[in-house]
């Protein structure tokens, strides 16, 4: 009996310590009160119920983690298993929790629990004409193949309302016009990669089209050009990560770019880049960084950070108004992992502690 309490205190004090922390206590980290709020998503580790929610509080300077918890003390397990998005839509702001088959709706200004719309498996969300649509790795109602679906979800009561059938695995997906454009991985079928967008008519929910694109496709952003920006990770060993540009006048690969790609975020003509490419054949990771200008496709820098100190980049965000770049790194994905905002020149501004995997910041505006 003793072994057994001996191991459950040992295991209890591993997660606690995993969580980052549980204080929601603000740090000063900046004196610059130009910088727009913001809310962090952090992953957190698979099983663990680590997920929790930061938050930059901008004309104070200040960064609070853990707030979730502080703020909804009843919700037993808090934010749930793998935060894998998050966006804000009205006065709604809304979690995509992974592995909790959830997405976590909560007051925009104070992440106060409202609600949550459940979808299993659920990736990642969009919103358009009032309504919420969330991306599942879950097979389809009816297929056989393993193909995915989109859910729409009602805003007000969230609950689901329709699903439609994609392709294998969906990650994220963009909006532009009447027309939904969703990246398909294939991710589970490593030796059949999916390496289609699909493209669904928002009026009638279904999908007219699918665009041939390359393998294990990921993220897709919009530009203010009318094009599409497409991540493949390829497959790790023999077909490297690339960055594909889709017209969404004519639904077609129009141009490509040969970098690798692990997320990237869009502000006015520039794409700013990060990417930790995996190799089977190495064991190792390759880290680089790029901009890319959207108005001509061209790379035009290979780096935006100066004096690198980021061991593993993984999320990335531009501060809408003083364009400070914000880019988190999870280290070994086992210890809290660390968040740096540079100015945009590449200086390094300020950095501070997160929770565990820090991945998705969305400016609240």
């Amino acid at each position: 009996m003793r072994n057994w309490i001996f191991i459950l205190l040992v295991l209890s004090a591993c997660r606690k310590s995993g969580t980052g922390s549980s204080s929601s206590e603000a740090t000063h980290v900046t004196d610059d009160t130009h910088q727009t709020s913001f809310y962090l998503l952090n992953e957190g580790n698979m099983g663990l119920n680590q997920t929790s929610l930061d938050e930059f509080i901008g004309l104070k300077g200040d960064y609070r983690l853990n707030i979730y918890g502080e703020t909804n003390p009843t919700i037993v397990k808090e934010m749930g298993d793998v935060g894998n998005d998050m966006k804000i839509y009205g006065n709604k702001l809304y979690a995509v929790i992974n592995g909790s088959d959830r997405v976590e709706v909560m007051d925009k200004y104070t992440a106060k629990h409202l609600g949550e719309i459940s979808v299993r498996s659920c990736r990642y969300i969009s919103f358009y004409n009032g309504k919420a649509y969330i991306t599942s790795f879950a097979a389809a109602s009816g297929t056989t193949d393993g193909a995915g679906f989109v859910a729409e979800a009602d805003t007000t009561t969230f609950q689901v309302t329709r699903t439609v059938t994609v392709g294998r695995q969906p990650e994220e997906m963009a909006i532009v016009g009447n027309k939904m454009y969703v990246a398909n991985s294939g991710g589970y079928t490593v030796a059949n990669y999916d390496r289609r967008l699909s493209v669904i008519d928002m009026s009638a929910f279904a999908v007219i089209k699918t665009i041939s694109v390359a393998v294990n496709l990921h993220h897709v952003k919009a530009d203010g050009y009318g094009n599409l920006y497409v991540t493949s990770r390829g497959d790790y060993t023999n077909i490297p990560s690339k960055l594909f540009i889709v017209s969404t006048a004519t639904d077609a690969v129009t141009d490509s770019l040969d970098l690798g790609v692990s997320n990237l975020a869009i502000q006015g003509d520039s794409a700013y880049i990060i990417s930790v490419q995996w190799s089977n054949t190495t064991g190792t990771n390759t880290v680089s960084y790029g901009i890319v200008n959207v108005k001509t496709k061209s790379v035009v820098s290979n780096k935006f950070i100066q004096n690198q100190t980021i061991t593993t980049p993984y999320g990335i965000a531009v501060d809408p108004v003083t364009r400070d770049i914000l880019v988190t790194d999870v280290k070994d994905y086992l210890l809290p992992g660390t968040l740096y905002c540079f100015d945009k020149t590449g200086a390094k501004k300020w950095s501070v502690t997160t929770g565990n995997i820090p991945s998705v910041i969305t400016f609240i505006q």
